[in-house]
C-alpha cells in the first residue's frame, strides 16, 4: 500500500482505521453477508506494513467477506439491506457513540453492550473500540470483550483501545494498558508500540516517544522506515540533533517518506543551531521530494532567516508562500516583523505592522519592543512615539524595561535631555528601575548636552544601584571625555579609577602627559576588554588625543590598533590604485590615519617608489543615525583646507581621488610638514 503522511503527527505511524463503507460507493447495488458466523466477516485492523507477510493478517483469508449481489428491484431488496455489511456496521458504530456518553462503569456498560447478545463477535468487538472517542469508558469495554470472547489475536484488541487513548492523549492510561498486556500474556507487535510512541508525540513528550521507540528491539519489534521516519522529529524535539540527523541521512539514502512535521523540525532543529543553510537546504529536498510547504513551514522558515539575519530571504519565501495560496497569519506577520526589525530593514518592518493593525491583528510587548529598538538604531525619534503611544492604547500590551531602555536610548542620542529624563521618570512610575543599558544611554546624552556633573551623577546612581560598570559603560565614559572641556575631565577621570582602573591609567597617560610605557598600559587595557568593545575604546582614545593636540600618542594607539588586529586593511594597494579606507573609524582615528598615509606616501616619494596612477581616499557615504553630517562631509572640508588634490568621485559615493601627477606635485610642495588637525 501507499503510506500517505499529512502533518498530522499521528500519521506518521500505521494508523488502526476505521472500516470504510465502500459498498456505498456501489449502490444501486446491494451486497450482504451473513453475520451468524465467526468466519463470515473481515475486519482491516491495520493498514499492511512494508515488507510484512500475509500471514499479519488477524484473519486467515477464509474467514474474508463473501458478497452476493441483489437486484435492487427485488421485492426482498429492503429485507435484505438490513443484513447488509452497511446496515451491520452503523449498528456498531452507533453503539460506540452510545459507549462514548455512558459512564464509567462495568453495569453501564454492559448495559449498552447487551444489544450485541451472547454471542459477541471478535470483529464487532474491534469495530465497537476502534470508534470510540472516550477513554474513561474503553477500559470497561475491553474487559467485557475480554470476558465474552476468546480473541485470535488479543493483541488486537489491545491495540485499538491503545487507540482511543492516543485520541485522546491520555498517555498515561496508555502506559497502564501496556502493562497490564504485559501481565496477561500478551505480546505486543510493531502497531502496539507505533500507536503509544505516536501518542507520546501528539502529547508533545518527545522524550517519552524516544523511550518508546528505544524499547522496541526488546520486544523483538523492529522498526520500519515509516516509524523511523517518525523517529526523527522525535529525537529533534528531545534534542538528541546527532540521532536526528543520522536518521535524515538514512531518509535520504533509503528513500523513506517524511511528512511535514518532520520537515518542520529539521528546519527549527538546524536553525536552533545556527546552521542556517542547512535550514534552506532541507525546504529544497523537501520540495524536490515532492512534499508541499503548509503554513508552519513556512513560519518556521520565516522565523529561521529572521534568526539569521537574512531579511531577503526572509521576503523571497514570504512572496513564495502568498504566491502559493497561503495567506499570512499572525506568526508570519511576527516573524516577517522580527527578521526586518532586527536588521533595520524600517521601510519592509513598517510596511507588516501596518498590516498588522489593519487586519486587527494585536501586536504583543515583544513586537512593540523590536520596533522600538530598530527606530533606536536608525534614530527614527518620530515613529518611536507613535509607536509607543499606539502601544500603551492598546488593551493587552505594556511597555516593560526594554521598551523604555528604546525610547531613553533615541531620546539620549539625539542630546534630548528633557525627553530622556521624563522618559526615565516615567519608567520609575511603572515600577522598573533603571538597568545600566538605561544608564549608559543617559551617560552619552549629558555628555553631549556638556553636563559634566549629570554624567557624575549618573555613574554614582549605577553604583548606589548595585550595577558594576560594564565594557560598555566605561566606554560611553571614555566617549564622553572626548565630547569635555579639558579643564572638567579630571570630573570624569575619578570615575573611571572606580570603573576601569587600566583604562583610568592609559586616559591620565594622555592628559596629564606622563611619562612611562604608554604602549605596554595600553596593550594592557586592550586586552582586558571585551572583543566588541576595543574598536571602540581605541577610536575614542585617538579621538581625545587629537582633541589634545597628541598626535605622535594618536599615531601610537593607531599602530597598536593594527598590529593588535583591532583595525584591518586600512591601506591596502595594487598596480593601478592606493587606498585607505576609513569607514569603520572615528573621525580623530580617521584623520590620524590620514596624518600616517601622507606620511608613508612622502616616504615613498623620498625612496624612490613609484606612485600607482590613481590614488583614493574611501569614508564612506552613509550619514550618522542622529546627525546629517558624515565622516565625507568632514573630510571634504578638510582636504580643502589642506589644498590637497583629492576630489569626490562623482560616481563612487564617499571616495576621494586624484591622479599620480597631482598627488606627487602635491607632495613635493608640502615636503615633510604635518597636518593640522581638525
Amino acid at each position: 500500500m501507499a503510506f500517505h503522511l499529512c502533518s498530522s503527527p499521528s500519521s506518521l505511524f500505521h494508523d488502526l482505521p476505521s472500516i470504510s463503507s465502500s459498498s456505498r460507493n456501489l449502490k444501486p447495488r446491494i451486497f450482504f453477508s451473513s453475520f451468524h458466523s465467526k468466519t463470515s466477516l473481515h475486519v482491516s485492523l491495520q493498514e499492511p506494513i512494508p515488507h510484512q507477510q500475509q500471514e499479519d493478517d488477524p484473519l486467515p483469508k477464509s474467514s474474508k467477506t463473501s458478497y452476493i449481489w441483489v437486484n435492487p428491484r427485488s421485492p426482498r431488496a429492503k429485507q435484505l439491506q438490513k443484513k447488509s455489511y452497511d446496515a451491520r456496521y452503523t449498528f456498531l458504530t452507533n453503539l460506540a457513540l452510545s459507549l462514548d456518553s455512558s459512564n464509567p462503569t462495568h453495569d453501564d456498560v454492559s448495559l449498552v453492550l447487551k444489544d450485541l447478545g451472547d454471542k459477541v463477535l471478535e470483529q464487532d468487538a474491534v469495530i465497537v473500540i476502534n470508534n470510540m472517542t472516550n477513554s474513561k469508558v474503553v477500559p470497561f469495554v475491553l474487559e467485557y470483550f475480554q470476558q465474552k470472547i476468546r480473541p485470535t489475536r488479543e493483541v488486537i484488541l489491545y491495540n485499538v483501545t491503545l487507540k482511543v487513548f492516543r485520541k485522546c492523549r491520555d498517555l498515561d492510561a496508555a502506559e497502564k494498558l501496556f502493562d497490564e498486556m504485559l501481565q496477561r500474556g500478551v505480546k505486543p507487535d510493531n502497531v502496539t508500540f507505533s500507536t503509544i510512541i505516536t501518542c507520546a508525540r501528539i502529547c508533545s513528550l518527545p522524550n517519552k516517544a524516544v523511550e518508546w521507540f528505544e524499547k522496541m528491539s526488546s520486544f523483538g519489534c523492529e522498526p520500519d522506515d515509516v516509524s523511523y521516519s517518525a523517529m526523527i522529529d522525535a529525537y529533534g524535539k528531545a534534542g538528541n540533533v546527532d540521532m536526528a540527523l543520522h536518521l535524515y541521512d538514512r531518509a535520504r539514502t533509503e528513500k523513506w517518506r517524511l511528512d511535514t512535521v518532520t520537515f518542520s523540525t529539521l528546519i527549527k532543529m538546524y536553525g536552533i543551531a545556527g546552521n542556517y543553510d542547512g535550514c534552506l537546504n532541507v525546504y529544497e529536498e523537501m520540495k524536490v521530494l515532492g512534499v508541499k510547504p503548509n503554513m508552519v513551514i513556512y513560519n518556521t522558515l520565516l522565523d529561521a532567516m529572521g534568526r539569521a539575519k537574512r531579511p531577503w530571504q526572509a521576503k523571497s519565501i514570504h512572496n513564495e508562500m502568498t504566491k502559493n495560496g497561503f495567506s499570512p497569519n499572525w506568526a508570519t506577520y511576527a516573524s516577517l516583523l522580527r527578521a526586518y526589525g532586527r536588521t533595520r530593514f524600517s521601510e519592509d518592518a513598517f510596511v507588516v505592522y501596518k498590516e498588522m493593525k489593519e487586519k486587527g491583528m494585536e501586536m504583543n510587548t515583544h513586537l512593540y519592543n523590536t520596533l522600538l529598538a530598530m527606530c533606536a538604531d536608525l534614530g527614527l525619534t518620530e515613529e518611536a512615539f507613535e509607536i509607543f503611544e499606539d502601544m500603551k492604547s492598546s488593551a493587552t500590551c505594556l511597555p516593560d524595561s526594554w521598551t523604555f531602555s528604546s525610547l531613553i536610548t533615541i531620546y539620549s542620542c539625539g542630546g534630548k535631555v528633557e525627553e530622556a529624563e521624563r522618559m526615565l521618570n516615567e519608567m520609575i512610575e511603572s515600577g522598573f528601575q533603571p538597568t545600566i543599558f538605561v544608564l549608559t544611554s543617559l551617560v552619552q546624552c549629558y555628555g553631549k548636552a556638556k553636563r559634566t556633573d549629570d554624567v557624575v551623577k549618573t555613574f554614582n546612581q549605577l553604583l548606589d544601584l548595585g550595577i558594576t560598570p560594564d565594557d560598555r559603560f566605561c566606554g560611553c565614559l571614555l566617549n564622553v571625555m572626548t565630547q569635555t572641556p579639558k579643564e572638567e575631565l579630571g570630573k570624569l577621570i575619578d570615575c573611571l579609577d572606580m570603573a576601569n582602573p587600566k583604562l583610568e591609567s592609559v586616559v591620565r597617560y594622555l592628559v596629564e602627559g606622563l611619562d612611562g610605557d604608554f604602549r605596554k598600559e595600553a596593550s594592557e587595557l586592550f586586552n582586558s576588554i571585551a572583543n566588541e568593545v576595543k574598536k571602540p575604546f581605541c577610536n575614542s582614545l585617538i579621538d581625545l588625543c587629537v582633541n589634545l593636540n597628541m598626535v605622535d600618542r594618536g599615531c601610537e594607539l593607531l599602530d597598536l590598533g593594527l598590529s593588535l588586529e583591532i583595525y584591518a586593511d586600512i591601506q591596502s594597494k595594487s598596480q593601478t590604485q592606493w587606498s585607505l579606507n576609513l569607514k569603520s573609524l572615528s573621525l580623530g582615528a580617521a584623520l590620524t590615519a590620514l596624518h600616517v598615509w601622507i606620511n608613508d606616501l612622502s616616504k615613498a616619494l623620498e625612496s624612490g617608489e613609484d606612485l600607482p596612477p590613481l590614488l583614493g581616499i574611501n569614508t564612506g557615504h552613509g550619514k550618522h543615525r542622529y546627525s546629517d553630517k558624515g565622516l565625507a562631509n568632514v573630510f571634504e572640508s578638510h582636504l580643502k583646507e589642506m589644498d590637497a588634490p583629492f576630489y569626490e568621485a562623482p560616481d563612487k559615493a564617499g571616495w576621494f581621488l586624484t591622479t599620480q601627477v597631482a598627488a606627487k606635485s602635491w607632495l613635493e610642495s608640502r615636503g615633510s610638514s604635518e597636518i593640522v588637525a581638525a
